[in-house]
């Protein structure tokens, strides 16, 4: 973490320029590793959101590094505008309406507790990404989220939810919980 302004702009310019090109059926824009910097081309993971008129229109990414950040950035653009399940594919009608987000995560670490109050006095609003795990069910919410969710409790129901376990499964022994840091940008 720690990207330079011209880090940050490359990113956010691919991403867009990826979206762009996919939404008029042409190829991604090429990326050439050795001509980024160190920054860009070690491995990282990144989430790219989108929203539109200030909505959420697609959020898609990786919580582990295994490629490039900018590759990484690249293919997560396509996930957001393309491949989220709960959104339509993004039409050039509406690129002019998009606003594209970066969140560069760091390497999750697990958050060790004993019961859902430890969990709950562990977790930092506003800091920490949260990931709930069980078994094959994981899903994950970025720091952005406690602003609309800022209670830890409402927090954790929602995100076990979104992961297919019952709302209280913070709450019941089984559950691993990891968090992350981002560094999060968006487009002017």
């Amino acid at each position: 973490m720690g990207l330079t302004s011209e880090e940050r702009r490359t990113l956010l310019e691919l991403a867009r320029e990826t979206i762009v090109e996919v939404a008029h059926r042409r190829d991604p824009p090429a990326v050439d590793l050795d001509a980024v910097s160190d920054n860009l081309a070690r491995d990282g993971a990144s989430f790219v959101t989108l929203t539109k008129h200030e909505e959420l229109r697609g959020c898609i990414g990786s919580l582990k590094a295994r490629r490039p950040l900018i590759l990484d950035v690249r293919e997560n653009a396509i996930g957001a505008a393309f491949h989220d399940p709960r959104f339509p594919d993004v039409r050039p009608p509406e690129l002019g309406d998009l606003l594209v987000e970066v969140s560069v995560l760091s390497h999750p670490e697990p958050l060790p507790h004993a019961t859902p109050d430890e969990l709950i006095c562990k977790l930092r609003p506003g800091v920490d990404g949260v990931i709930v795990e069980r078994g094959w069910q994981r899903a994950t919410f970025l720091p952005q989220v406690w602003e609309k969710l800022p209670d830890p409790d409402e927090f954790l129901r929602h995100l076990c939810l979104k992961a297919g376990l019952p709302a209280d499964a913070y709450r019941r022994p089984g559950l691993k919980v990891s968090t992350y840091q981002v560094e999060e940008f968006e487009e002017d």
